[in-house]
């Protein structure tokens, strides 16, 4: 079977449109973020949102390896997430969930590719759904550690940097505002456990 022939070319059509709109709704979210001053935040949904445009990168090569010539339009069922709004808190929680989704239909999407022999393809999306499920985990934690307020205050003593000057601290709390440039607090970096990092 030729990939164009396949429901895996579909696939991957499906799989690029759902990653170039997850890009587009993390920078949404991640403006939020910013503009409400919560710099370290954003800068973690807009390297998420550049891993997004990398797997539309990818998955676009693989659609265009497909065939020679000019592919004019690939048409595709598919249904996407408008859920996310402008409250921050919410947009972390939404964010968790949509990444959950995109790992449900990459498994899918894996079982076809297997079935129908493109295992070069399965592979593929196996790898983005193990970034996928990571962004979930990542999502949800900084979600909690929002809601809880625990973002900048843990229950003993971390180093706090400041990016902007490189002044750093060691306390239960980060500053609310940079002792030596005047950053305001969501410019420190956000703690997560190391397995959650993907920057």
């Amino acid at each position: 079977m030729k990939l164009k022939d396949s429901l895996t070319y579909e696939n991957l059509a499906r799989a690029y449109a759902a990653e170039c709109q997850a890009r587009t709704r993390y920078e949404f979210v991640e403006y939020g973020f910013r503009y409400n001053g919560y710099e370290a935040i954003a800068q973690i949904v807009d390297t998420i949102a550049y891993q997004e445009f990398n797997h539309a990168r990818m998955l676009y090569t693989k659609i265009q390896e497909a065939e020679p010539k000019q592919i004019d339009n690939i048409n595709i069922s598919a249904g996407f997430p408008f859920k996310e709004k402008w409250e921050l808190l919410d947009n972390l929680k939404l964010l968790a969930e949509d990444e959950e989704l995109e790992a449900e239909a990459y498994d899918e999407f894996i079982k076809t590719a297997n079935e129908e022999g493109f295992d070069e393809i399965a592979h593929l999306f196996e790898m983005i759904m193990e970034v996928e499920i990571r962004h979930k985990n990542l999502f949800e934690e900084l979600y909690k550690q929002f809601k809880n307020k625990t973002m900048y205050k843990k229950a003993k003593k971390v180093r706090w940097i400041c990016p902007s000057c490189g002044y750093v601290s060691f306390s239960d709390e980060a500053w609310e505002e940079c002792p030596l440039c005047k950053a305001k607090q969501g410019i420190c970096e956000v703690i997560v456990p190391g397995e959650l990092k993907c920057w």
